[in-house]
């Protein structure tokens, strides 16, 4: 009665889960809005931080292109093989077993597809580190998964889920997922979503050492201040925060601001946001994906990103989900 007469089961649960990643996003956009008109969200600050998530995927699911090229070879063979004996006799008693098996293969033979085309990508990444490029592998489980170092030291296959947060009220405002376990590159796509969410740019952006680059700072400052630490030089009697000669203005104000006091203290704010959400996430059960596929993934996490705001909501305007009595500490709710 409750679903309108619609069967509930495994299936619907797990639709509702991953498809419909547009309405989720779109609804934290409704979400971050009302609590920017209702004065909650004041975008002065944001704190900007990617924390990587276990995949679905086991490490030995990763295999070179030679490999996953024989698995494709005999993955077309096997649905050609169940395709023939279900066409030679469709009044087998166990078609059904026969459908789901031919069914299996095909699946089977998108997953080893999927693994060969991402393979370039990983190739290149290869390359940027140094390394040979045959070295790359990928998953047949997960082809959008990638081995990355994560918080203990250890190697696994992982997302990394990136989060904008409020510094005032600890919203989040920016949900993406990178399937690199660099956060470098990322700060200006997010500083782009953040615009087009919220309508406007925060007046600081603060992030740790992975996500600074010359030209993501240079980019970035177009929009906002960004707050993050200068690379400690190669000569220890150099001073990091004087401008260098190659500096471009944007840099050299850059280097010059992260050298005062003002700046170290504003920058503060970074850890007591960002890893405090990502506490708050992992605490939630954000430990290991349970979908596979980047677009599955981001629904998840913009599941979690939408529960946290409601609970953010419920300690800040509880008024705003009709729960307490009287007018609420926030300014402009309840008056």
């Amino acid at each position: 009665w409750l679903c309108g007469g619609v069967q509930v089961n495994y299936h619907t649960l797990s639709d509702f889960r991953k498809d419909h990643g547009e309405a989720l996003d779109e609804l934290l956009s409704a979400n971050v809005a009302t609590l920017i008109a209702a004065g909650v969200v004041k975008l002065r600050q944001v704190a900007h931080d990617g924390m990587r998530v276990r995949a679905s995927a086991g490490a030995g699911s990763f295999r070179r292109e030679d490999k996953l090229e024989g698995y494709l070879e005999a993955a077309r063979e096997r649905v050609a093989q169940l395709k023939a004996e279900l066409e030679a006799d469709p009044g087998k008693a166990d078609r059904a077993r026969q459908a789901a098996r031919l069914r299996a293969a095909r699946e089977r033979e998108a997953r080893v597809a999927e693994a060969l085309a991402r393979l370039p990508e990983l190739e290149a990444i290869k390359r940027r580190q140094g390394k040979a490029a045959d070295q790359a592998r990928a998953s047949t489980t997960d082809a959008e998964a990638t081995v990355m170092k994560m918080g203990d030291g250890g190697f696994r296959p992982a997302y990394n889920p990136q989060l904008a947060s409020d510094v005032d009220s600890l919203v989040i405002v920016g949900v993406e997922v990178a399937t690199v376990g660099s956060d470098q590159g990322q700060m200006v796509p997010m500083i782009e979503q953040v615009r087009e969410r919220c309508g406007q740019a925060p007046e600081a952006w603060l992030v740790d050492g992975g996500f600074v680059g010359h030209q993501q700072v240079e980019q970035a400052s177009a929009h906002t201040t960004v707050y993050g630490p200068v690379p400690a030089a190669k000569d220890k009697a150099v001073d990091p925060h004087q401008p260098k000669p190659n500096d471009s203005p944007a840099v050299a104000a850059w280097r010059a601001r992260m050298g005062t006091d003002e700046a170290k203290a504003i920058y503060k704010n970074r850890a007591a946001t960002a890893e405090c959400v990502n506490a708050h996430s992992r605490n939630r059960g954000l430990q290991q994906f349970r979908v596979r596929g980047l677009a599955k993934v981001k629904c998840v996490v913009l599941f979690f990103a939408l529960a946290h705001n409601l609970m953010r909501m419920a300690s800040l305007a509880p008024e705003m989900l009709a729960l307490g009595k009287g007018a609420s500490a926030v300014s402009g709710i309840g008056a």
